[in-house]
């Protein structure tokens, strides 16, 4: 991880530097995300670089200046990018109070911005065969086309998927499996589905090589360098991806869409929450149920008795749709 030094005065520089240090790593042990660890480092640089002071002397009137303060772009930051502005220092806060360092946190007194995030949604099975439809057999479509098979398939987080390496795969009584670790340090181990596999031996071939022949640490998705063990930078793929959407009349989204898709279309499948909820790694069946609700959307079943006792049923509704 790199970092570029931040404005505190001299003498305590290295002490605090050090404890930024461990909160990233304990950030990243937690959230299995470099991207996610990348961001916080970035805003938390940016924040005492204009700020000028150690944390002890941080006060909240200037948390919220910086959460609230033009970014490079020179446009007002959204709700959505104060709130994450807030919730980043305030959790660098968490951490130093939790190592006795700091006995405060100036967070706690702002009161973070109301936001509507948009509902996350997820890939039908004819929006899969669409897009599928679309990606073409070039070297670098097909270990794109695998990438998806195996972000839908498996239905794990896009950094999980973008740091398997050879060493991830072994070949079991017939089939074959893939480790991984996941949000919040976990660890686990399930079976690659053979469409996957299938799919990631056409690619690896199509970049000139096998799975028998690659080093334990050689990246499962090659990138165009050809360069030996590189893998694919996720950014690149983001934007092939756009592409690719784009091409099957499909609106933008990112990655993490085909987790949501893995998710809906097992239980469009008829799975139970509980087996959709182990097969996501979720922290409880409360995490999963609100996870498939905004998904899904929430059936309505009584509007029918309604709009036939106001004198629009069913017959009215097909008639205003014609």
């Amino acid at each position: 991880m790199r970092t570029t030094a931040i404005a505190y005065p001299l003498e305590d520089l290295v002490g605090w530097e050090r404890s930024l240090m461990a909160f990233l790593v304990e950030k990243e042990r937690r959230s299995g995300s470099l991207r996610t660890v990348e961001g916080y480092s970035r805003m938390l640089q940016d924040f005492f670089g204009r700020v000028g002071k150690t944390p002890d002397e941080v006060t909240a009137q200037e948390v919220f200046v910086w959460a609230h303060g033009k970014g490079l772009s020179g446009r007002d930051p959204s709700p959505i990018t104060i709130g994450a502005r807030m919730a980043c220092v305030s959790s660098f806060f968490r951490f130093l109070m939790r190592m006795e360092i700091v006995d405060r946190n100036p967070c706690d007194r702002l009161e973070r911005p109301r936001t509507s995030p948009s509902p996350p949604r997820g890939l039908s099975a004819e929006e899969i065969r669409r897009l599928l439809a679309v990606v073409p057999d070039t070297r670098v479509g097909l270990r794109n086309r695998a990438l998806i098979l195996t972000l839908v398939l498996t239905g794990r987080r896009r950094a999980e998927v973008f740091r398997m390496t050879r060493k991830d795969l072994a070949f079991e009584n017939g089939r074959w499996y893939y480790t991984y670790r996941g949000k919040g340090g976990k660890n686990g181990r399930r079976e690659l589905p053979q469409p996957a596999v299938d799919a990631l031996r056409a690619a690896l071939r199509a970049f000139g090589r096998e799975l028998g022949d690659m080093s334990p640490d050689d990246s499962l998705w090659p990138s165009g360098a050809h360069t030996e063990g590189e893998g694919l930078r996720s950014a690149t793929f983001y934007g092939q991806l756009q592409r690719y959407f784009k091409n099957a009349g499909l609106p933008p989204a990112g990655v993490h869409i085909f987790r949501h898709a893995a998710a809906k279309l097992r239980r469009d499948a008829g799975e139970s929450v509980e087996e959709v909820s182990l097969f996501l790694d979720h922290s409880s069946l409360a995490v999963t149920s609100v996870y498939l609700r905004r998904l899904e959307g929430q059936e309505d079943r009584g509007w029918g008795a309604v709009a036939e006792a106001i004198g629009v049923g069913l017959e009215g509704t097909l008639g205003l749709a014609t």
